[in-house]
């Protein structure tokens, strides 16, 4: 059995739109110093902003089980296109900080909402065998934003303004509610048990296990990625000038990343992989805080990071998706929930740590504590419902 032509079609019309929602929300990793100078704030004020965009994300998702988890599913990812474009349109507007945390606030709606429903469509379309491989195509698309997205909003900035950029942000929306009316079938809403039925699989400690090792393990990685310009410029040596350049080698981690998580779902267990990506990551950022100051090592470590990063999504994606019995698309949107609250965990906490004088440096540190502590959930989430870890 292959995922066929048409269901590939439709899942690389999803991928469009995770491409769009994470050009949103990672570009302003790369042009933060710009963002912030031209809206007069410093650099940990403006690491708000990405936290903003991660409580858009988390009100996003309950708000959408809430108004349309019984509504056909194409109809509310074309919903879902027009608050993002809305948002990012905000945004590159946005005449002041105040204006700009509303914006970014907005246009985090739609994510958490729209990678649940599009990794439920992605299950329905290319079914449970091949589904972790499914919502990795879905995926994809965030990592191409990274591969090419982000690095070319930070080029646009450099050379136009960042509002320009995230104009074309906003534009990529359009071009996802084409690809989605063209490609993706009509397919009827999931079965309407109730707002509270929604929540019921919320009972059980399993979802809150793999929940929280989501929150820790992002927290872990954004706690040092979030300032990533900043450290390669006055951690690591880099001038601004090559930050493109920079941003394309992480966007590259992340496809390699999400592409070796796939090819590992058909021989392992999501559980497996997702303990092996954190496990590494946690690693690679400890070694960052020894040795980010050499900036053959800080590359290369940022490119690890960046790939189990991604490498880890598609797994607990799944695995939430397959603990929400009667509740699937609270349960496939609270993956994306826990991926930027601890994206705002993490930018909170490295900005304290920077705002206290302990450097750029100090985040890695923090973050490798978080995904440390990852790792130890899912590893108790393997041990308390018998998944099997990474190669056993």
């Amino acid at each position: 059995m292959k995922i066929s032509y048409p269901v590939f079609k439709s899942l690389v019309a999803l991928s469009l739109g995770t491409l769009g929602v994470c050009m949103s929300e990672f570009s302003i990793m790369g042009i933060l110093p710009e963002v912030a100078h031209s809206l007069s704030v410093s650099i940990p004020d403006a690491g708000h902003f990405i936290s903003a965009y991660a409580l858009g994300v988390c009100l996003g998702a309950p708000l959408t089980v809430l108004m349309a988890r019984s509504r056909p599913l194409r109809s509310i990812l074309l919903a879902l296109m027009l608050v993002f474009i809305a948002g990012n349109t905000l945004t590159a507007l946005a005449p002041n900080a105040s204006m700009m945390l509303a914006a970014r606030f907005i246009a985090g709606m739609p994510h958490g909402a729209y990678f649940g429903v599009a990794s439920i469509v992605a299950d329905k379309l290319a079914g449970r065998a091949f589904s972790v491989l499914a919502v990795s195509i879905v995926v994809s698309g965030a990592t191409i934003a990274n591969l090419v997205g982000v690095p070319g909003a930070t080029l646009v900035t450099q050379i136009l303004s960042w509002r320009v950029a995230y104009g074309i942000v906003a534009g990529v929306g359009l071009l996802v509610i084409i690809g989605v009316r063209a490609w993706v079938p009509r397919l009827p809403g999931l079965k309407d048990t109730g707002f509270r039925g929604q929540f019921r699989f919320l009972k059980f400690p399993a979802p809150w296990l793999i929940f929280l090792a989501i929150v820790l393990g992002n927290g872990g990685m954004f706690c040092w990625y979030s300032y990533i310009s900043p450290f390669m410029g006055k951690v690591a040596g880099i001038d601004s000038v090559h930050m493109t350049l920079v941003m394309a080698l992480a966007g590259l981690g992340m496809v390699l990343g999400n592409a070796l998580s796939g090819r590992l779902s058909i021989r392992f267990p999501p559980t497996g992989i997702a303990e092996g990506m954190l496990a590494v990551m946690g690693t690679a950022l400890l070694l960052v805080f020894f040795s980010g100051q050499h900036t053959a090592t800080a590359l290369a470590l940022m490119f690890i990071c960046t790939a189990c990063l991604f490498g880890v999504s598609a797994p607990q994606q799944m695995l939430l998706l397959q603990n929400a019995k009667d509740g699937e698309m609270l349960g496939a949107a609270l993956a994306q929930v826990g991926f930027n609250i601890g994206n705002a965990i993490g930018a909170y906490c490295g900005g304290l740590s920077i705002a206290a004088g302990h450097g750029y440096g100090s985040t890695a540190l923090i973050g490798a504590l978080l995904a440390a502590a990852g790792f130890l959930l899912l590893l108790g989430y393997a041990r308390k419902y018998g998944s099997p870890i990474l190669g056993d």
